[in-house]
């Protein structure tokens, strides 16, 4: 059965989640220690180690949006199963990159209703920039630092995004035959929520929803091809169908 979802439910979600990403961007930018950045001792539910400054950032999420619905989370895992909404979360979406001091790295946030994902929020914790897609109505950016210009994007795309590059040569050599470029920077929400900005989105590996849901749903007006192993999204059809021959390959 369909859940009813009130106008009040969804302001004050959309308002809790943007002040969950402006506490932890307060936190990064004013209060981080040294020892964020040291691995806890557990390993997180996604598999991944766990930085402390990761279980921080999960915290502040919990505390913010576990009232609207079961907390599913990389780290914690399901901390309930009592309520009519899930919310997939990717407290530090780029850990390794945060810990390295390059800057790409930010949150995902999915809610999801009946298996449906009903809105997508994804945050650039370096440029403080939230992008995000709720209860089908069109693509918002929340600008979270005061001193940040509304964002410019330009129609000339360049470069493609290939995340996990490193573990799929073979996939990379075909890609430089066809001289196709690419990049690949480490933090798969991020790319794959900015698809509109690159020539194409590649993600290969171990699908994931903390990964992925909130960035396909913001971008449920691109083309998308995915499979167990595949996330491929791109603007332009052509490029689309390239690389997806080339996977096929």
């Amino acid at each position: 059965m369909k859940t009813q979802i009130t106008d009040l439910y969804k302001s004050t979600f959309i308002k809790a989640v943007i002040l969950a990403n402006k506490e932890l961007l307060t936190y990064i930018n004013n209060e981080l220690k040294l020892e964020d950045l040291n691995y806890s001792k557990q390993i997180g539910y996604g598999g991944d180690k766990t930085l402390n400054i990761d279980l921080i950032a999960e915290e502040i999420f919990i505390r913010y949006l576990e009232v609207f619905g079961n907390i599913y989370s990389e780290e914690c895992g399901r901390l309930s199963d009592d309520k009519n909404f899930d919310i997939i979360i990717d407290p530090l979406d780029g850990s390794d990159n945060f810990s390295s001091n390059l800057p790409y790295y930010g949150t995902s946030i999915a809610l999801v209703s009946n298996d449906k994902t009903i809105a997508g929020f994804v945050c650039n914790l370096v440029n403080g920039i939230l992008t995000y897609k709720a209860f089908d109505e069109e693509v918002k950016y929340e600008y979270l630092l005061d001193n940040r210009d509304n964002l410019l994007i330009t129609s000339n795309k360049k470069i493609g995004i290939f995340e996990r590059a490193y573990a799929y040569p073979n996939i990379c050599t075909k890609l430089r035959q066809k001289n196709i470029k690419f990049r690949s920077p480490g933090a798969v929400a991020l790319s794959l929520c900015d698809a509109k900005n690159y020539d194409f989105v590649l993600f290969v590996g171990n699908i994931r929803e903390f990964d992925i849901l909130a960035s396909l749903y913001i971008c449920d007006d691109l083309f998308l091809y995915k499979t167990d192993k595949f996330v491929l999204i791109a603007q332009n059809i052509q490029k689309f169908n390239q690389i997806k021959e080339i996977l096929k390959e």
